[in-house]
């Protein structure tokens, strides 16, 4: 065995982080001996919910109880982000098929342009196959309870920007 230390990212918007995200962080954390969670702070896919800042802390937050995790933002390509964090694996969860088809493309386009940093995959918990966070958005815009969706700091921030009006059903 060396004496090099194992690196995983684990990138995404986490906008907002859900109770999933945090279940695959944690097995990943028993696999590598450092996991960096890559909130992405630029995004052209949608304009998030939370700011950059609010889903940094909020998945700070959320994975404190593990040690060998930390949160970092990133403004750039994930395989670019990773080599400057001298990570070599990518860790993304999987919930269903449609997962699956997007991520395989994404791990091809990823290996093109850093073929030393690998790509795995671990399927979603049962209890979370179904759970994401656009889904929990609607919920909580509609004043749904997603208590059982996402760490409890999360609930409690998506209620505050419910009183306070910020946000809108999706």
């Amino acid at each position: 065995m060396s004496g090099r230390v194992r690196t995983a990212v684990c990138p995404g918007t986490y906008d907002p982080v859900t109770n999933g995200h945090v279940d695959i962080i944690a097995r990943a954390a028993g696999l590598f001996d450092e996991v960096i969670v890559s909130v992405t702070t630029g995004s052209f896919k949608k304009t998030p919910l939370f700011s950059a800042e609010e889903r940094i802390a909020l998945v700070t937050a959320s994975v404190e109880h593990l040690g060998n995790v930390r949160v970092e933002g990133f403004d750039s390509l994930i395989t670019e982000h990773a080599r400057n964090v001298g990570a070599s694996v990518m860790v993304k969860g999987l919930r269903a098929i449609s997962d699956f088809d997007y991520e395989f493309q994404m791990a091809q386009l990823n290996r093109h342009l850093a073929a030393e940093i690998e790509t795995v995959y671990l399927p979603a918990s049962p209890q979370y196959s179904f759970v994401s966070s656009s889904g929990v958005r609607e919920v909580a815009a509609w004043g749904g309870s997603v208590d059982d969706w996402v760490p409890p700091v999360v609930a409690e921030a998506l209620r505050a920007r419910r009183r306070r009006g910020v946000g809108s059903v999706p």
